[in-house]
């Protein structure tokens, strides 16, 4: 069956534009605690080293409530629906936003956090699983550039508000505006492609485990996470920890050094890497040479990010912009996992492979940690950034090209 001639051409259409406003609102939520981390455990008691346990406590609890929604907002959409999907995770998480800024207690803000997380994990893979379902194949490149684009702006807007106003008042900016977008939800629509799969009993729908019962579809759903490895050690290492690297490079700076300036700069860049990443797919009609092309840049701007010494400043929070730009393929990466399965898995495939992907920052960061005493902080960002690197190169080399594939297939 062909329902090409229900798709769009427009990159802009309703779909798009809900899309992408939810996904710089989960952006918005996802960077702002990493910013209003200090302040928030300061007004409720903690200081010193408690400020980085008790921070790190949190965000592993938003983590694991991030890999846990990934998988059950992703069932939830081959089951119910990608509609049912955004309105759900959109509401989830901005209800336990505007609770966070009531609280005032660390087990309260930990299962405010868990539950933010869940509710976070659904966002982008349904936008992009919609996205890719409702646009025609050889346009639907444009719509997830235009989402990821736009949704990344939204940590320039965590930072922004995060440093300007009391850390309770942002979060509760962060949960109006997901209930802001509830009237725009109303008037998206699901794919043809999936209301013809939803209506065939015969067919499997969201099972988690089907991904594992066939040796080429694992391999094809652990090379799609892989892929994805090296955006979230820059953001994750390099870009988190800009306070120490900076110190570690030398970097001459008045006063107090602000991560949230750093974090501010990589995601602007990030907002332009995805935008020409986007573009140049569509252009060169491509997926895996563009890919190919951001990692070789990203190990090259790593290695001058990390080895550069006695800088300025300004150069610092640019090498951080430059950071974010060549790894800015999380639009290509999001929908190669989209592209690369059946009707009936794919929103269970785009949904948990983000956040997978997201969830890797705990390996990540532990075995930064565990070399760090044996070759300091800059040799061992460069050895665990080099292997990312190296596990995404491959893995995108394992992948077939999906530029222009048609959609209208299922998992058997």
């Amino acid at each position: 069956m062909n329902n090409n001639s229900t798709h769009t051409t427009n990159p802009l259409n309703i779909i798009v534009i809900v899309s992408a406003l939810g996904y710089f609102v989960d952006i918005y939520d996802l960077i702002l605690f990493g910013i209003v981390r200090t302040p928030s455990l300061t007004e409720l008691g903690f200081s010193g080293s408690e400020l980085t346990d008790k921070g790190l406590m949190l965000l592993n609890w938003q983590m694991a409530g991030m890999l846990i929604g990934g998988i059950i907002w992703g069932v939830l959409g081959d089951v119910r629906g990608r509609v049912s999907v955004l309105f759900g995770s959109i509401f989830l998480y901005s209800a336990a936003n505007i609770a966070n800024g009531f609280v005032h207690d660390i087990t309260t803000y930990a299962a405010l956090r868990f539950l933010a997380g869940i509710g976070l994990a659904g966002e982008l893979g349904a936008g992009i699983t919609l996205v890719s379902e409702t646009m025609t194949k050889e346009t639907r490149g444009y719509g997830t550039m235009v989402v990821v684009t736009f949704g990344a702006l939204g940590a320039v807007a965590a930072a922004l508000i995060g440093d300007f106003f009391n850390w309770r008042i942002a979060y509760f900016v962060g949960g109006g505006l997901g209930f802001a977008l509830f009237a725009l939800r109303m008037s998206t629509y699901e794919s043809a492609m999936f209301q013809a799969v939803m209506h065939n009993t015969a067919i499997r729908r969201g099972d988690f485990l089907q991904l594992f019962t066939s040796a080429k579809r694992s391999f094809r759903y652990i090379n799609c996470i892989l892929v994805g490895l090296p955006i979230w050690f820059s953001i994750g290492l390099l870009i988190v920890l800009s306070p120490e690297f900076s110190k570690a490079i030398g970097v001459k700076v008045a006063g107090e050094f602000k991560a949230s300036s750093a974090i501010m700069f990589a995601y602007i860049g990030l907002s332009v890497g995805d935008f020409f990443s986007g573009f140049l797919s569509q252009w060169l009609k491509t997926r895996r040479k563009v890919v190919i092309g951001f990692l070789l840049t990203l190990f090259m701007t790593m290695t001058i990010y990390l080895f550069s010494k006695n800088i300025s400043y300004g150069f610092y929070l640019f090498l951080c912009f430059l950071i974010g730009a060549v790894s800015g393929y999380w639009a290509i990466f999001a929908t190669i996992a989209s592209e690369q399965f059946g009707t009936n898995l794919r929103a269970t495939v785009t949904t948990t492979v983000p956040n997978f992907v997201r969830g890797a920052v705990v390996p990540i960061t532990l075995s930064f940690q565990w070399l760090k005493p044996h070759v300091g902080i800059i040799y061992s960002a460069f050895i665990v950034g080099t292997v990312c690197l190296a596990l995404a190169f491959v893995a995108i080399l394992n992948l077939h090209e999906t530029y222009g594939k048609d959609l209208n297939f299922v998992e058997e």
